[in-house]
């Protein structure tokens, strides 16, 4: 009976594997997307996010490293603590998935999407992009990532690539203060 069970359940799961999209479907990247959702973890869907959102998580996470790096190094008290622990949290994130992370927690991200999931209605295609359409409603843009084959969210790319440039804006202003700081420091005053 046992045996009967556990082959049963082996032999749904190979089918289930079997049958699951591939992620160079936008149907495949959305069930991939879902399944994080479900879990509450949205770095597992970093990877179904189109490249330009991908680099700006980087391009975030180095500007605030960089940019806290100098704040510690020249900036005279209470401004130094006050930025250091503003920059603190994406400085120390070890990689683009994390800074995402952090985000899609800041931004409500991944609680916007759970409400929103449910299965496909729809997809409708053309050229490298793709618009599904789920049960409720809700449509969700994909375009395929052309280095992959791997399709993308495109939802969130405007916002981390706006954030990635005011990091670079914050990283600008904070090395010409920093230079001004440490040629005050020198002179004495």
């Amino acid at each position: 009976m046992l045996a009967a069970l556990g082959l049963f359940l082996l032999g749904w799961f190979a089918w289930a594997w079997l049958r699951y999209p591939s992620d160079r479907s936008p149907e495949g990247a959305y069930l991939r997307v879902m399944s994080a959702v479900n879990r509450g973890r949205a770095e597992d869907f970093f990877a179904y996010i189109e490249t330009p959102a991908q680099h700006a998580c980087y391009t975030i996470r180095d500007y605030r490293k960089r940019s806290r790096e100098r704040v510690l190094a020249s900036y005279p008290e209470p401004e130094r603590t006050r930025l250091a622990a503003l920059y603190a949290e994406e400085a120390a994130a070890p990689d683009g998935a994390d800074i995402f992370a952090l985000y899609a927690k800041r931004r409500g991200w991944v609680a916007r999407l759970r409400r929103d999931l449910s299965g496909i209605a729809h997809v409708e295609r053309r050229a490298e992009r793709a618009t599904l359409e789920t049960v409720r409603g809700t449509r969700y843009p994909f375009r395929v990532r052309p280095e992959n084959g791997i399709w993308g969210l495109t939802l969130f790319t405007a916002d981390l690539v706006a954030e990635a440039e005011r990091a670079a804006r914050d990283d600008e202003l904070i090395e010409k203060a920093s230079v001004d700081y440490e040629r005050a420091k020198n002179s004495g005053r």
